[in-house]
């Protein structure tokens, strides 16, 4: 049996979609144990708990030795706000499990890399199910933590895969993983072409002496009052070739039930 703790470090997760994923993963993934910690239900604001709550939930999931994964339930802002204290809270326990998720969580996945903690990896959140194609993705997440291995690298280089507004808020932070000798994926979602422009001039000054990017889904951009010139490809293109970082095409990532899983670092 592989037993899973889900928490939600930013916003809460809605209790008909919690129910879901519960439903497909006893149908159909019986060996699979999924726990959503009460605090995934709490709404305070726009967090699911105050900062205490769900600092205190994460650190529990993180540190309970019966517990193999802990798989963040929904992204949303917020994990900045208790992961630096998280870190310091992490004990024996945690190196041994992975961490599930992406968007805002890529706080403390990043945090988790910097550290050497666990196996993080980006991929589904549970509040995906709600997505077009959301079963599939869970289904996706569900097998991974069942043994299936990931797809594989595009690359030989060690991998990482971040939201790139998290990643820009990452960098130059004391939870900035080294990602000298990494490929880099990037997404992002919601933001208009002159804020992804202004993004790339932030994250590639950060990441010289990567392996490479490359850019997963830039979508849901909204319409500005002038058109940009450029599209997500130009752009990304663009802030490498100033930073000499090589620019090595797309990635399969991305806010959509579609966003692969990809476990940070080296590939054996």
């Amino acid at each position: 049996m592989t037993r899973v703790a889900l928490v939600c470090p930013g916003k809460p997760i809605r209790r008909e979609r919690a129910d879901a994923v519960l439903a497909l993963a006893a149908a159909e993934f019986p060996h699979v144990e999924l726990a959503f910690h009460p605090q995934c239900f709490v709404e305070h604001g726009h967090f699911a708990g105050d900062d205490a709550m769900r600092l205190a939930a994460f650190v529990e999931a993180a540190n309970d030795p019966d517990v193999d994964a802990v798989w963040f339930a929904m992204g949303g802002y917020g994990a900045c706000r208790i992961a630096p204290e998280a870190m310091a809270a992490l004990g024996e326990a945690t190196r041994a499990k992975t961490y599930l998720g992406y968007s805002d969580t890529g706080i403390l996945l990043g945090g988790l890399y910097r550290h050497g903690i666990g196996r993080p990896a980006h991929g589904p959140l549970a509040g995906d199910i709600r997505r077009e194609g959301g079963e599939d993705a869970i289904r996706r997440v569900l097998r991974f933590f069942s043994g299936e291995p990931a797809p594989e690298p595009l690359d030989a280089a060690p991998t990482v895969a971040f939201n790139l507004m998290t990643l820009a808020m990452l960098a130059g932070t004391e939870l900035m993983p080294d990602l000298t000798g990494h490929v880099v994926m990037v997404e992002e979602v919601a933001e208009h072409l002159y804020a992804v422009d202004r993004l790339f001039f932030h994250v590639t000054q950060a990441l010289k002496g990567a392996a490479g990017l490359r850019l997963g889904r830039v979508s849901d951009v909204p319409e500005n009052d002038r058109p940009f010139g450029m599209d997500e490809v130009a752009i990304a293109q663009y802030w490498c070739a100033k930073s000499a970082i090589p620019y090595l095409g797309r990635a399969d990532i991305g806010h959509d039930a579609a966003n692969i899983i990809v476990p940070f670092g080296a590939r054996n």
